[in-house]
């Protein structure tokens, strides 16, 4: 049985840094976004922010959106849809939600230093239902799929924050909600051919893998307990 190491304990051993943008897809279409989440172990110092995403990270978790997620400093980084290819990586100071703190809590099991957080959309929504609405009418009504690092306009990036780290172990935790299939479909496409794959995939399903973060605190350490049993074949202790 794992320790359930509380939030404050996690908070003063690691760093939490996020990119955050706004893309302006129509003139009557702007969406919050972040495409990437690093969590490192401290101390760290904001002149080493700049060479983080060049790092390679101990592993890899994909999720389902940044949920809560919010930068810490103001954050003014604007662009047009049209030029989500070329996206530029300013990590700042990042307040974690509480999905990040199973993730630190697996990272602790096996004292991993640095995790990097993709997830299937960058979509900035606190609530499931409205952020499933909102990825739904930009790809319907706006026939924008580039809010996911997983769309054809963004493999450079994609290159960049996983495939040139594709030995890693990779945990897939994105959720189970067969509405989020289209966003799976893309993901695991570039997934599948890797090796080092991993995460707790609901019974029943092929590509449904539970969210670290259910609603019950017995559930949450059910979950990172499971974790850990599952990943002692990729990290080393």
């Amino acid at each position: 049985m794992v320790a359930f190491v509380p939030a404050q304990a996690l908070k003063e051993k690691f760093e939490i840094l996020g990119n955050f943008y706004t893309v302006e897809v129509a003139p009557d279409c702007v969406i919050e976004c972040r495409n990437v989440l690093e969590i490192i172990a401290k101390p760290i110092v904001p002149s080493q922010y700049a060479s983080i995403p060049k790092q390679r990270p101990d592993a890899l978790f994909v999720m389902m959106n940044p949920g809560s997620s919010q930068p810490l400093v103001e954050v003014d980084y604007r662009i047009k849809g049209d030029q989500i290819g070329e996206l530029k990586i300013s990590l700042v100071p990042t307040k974690p939600d509480t999905t990040q703190y199973q993730v630190m809590r697996v990272m602790q099991c096996f004292n991993l230093k640095h995790v990097r957080v993709l997830n299937l959309s960058d979509l900035r929504c606190t609530k499931s239902p409205l952020f499933i609405q909102q990825y739904k009418q930009l790809e319907a009504e706006q026939q924008f799929d580039a809010h996911s690092v997983f769309s054809k306009l963004r493999r450079k990036e994609l290159k960049e924050q996983l495939l040139k780290y594709a030995d890693l172990p990779i945990v897939r935790a994105w959720g189970v909600s067969p509405h989020l299939e289209p966003l799976i479909e893309r993901c695991e496409a570039t997934l599948m051919p890797l090796k080092n794959l991993s995460g707790l995939l609901k019974e029943g399903t092929t590509n449904k893998y539970l969210h670290p973060l259910p609603s019950l605190q017995k559930q949450q350490e059910d979950w990172v307990n499971r974790m850990v049993e599952q990943a002692r074949t990729l990290f080393s202790a």
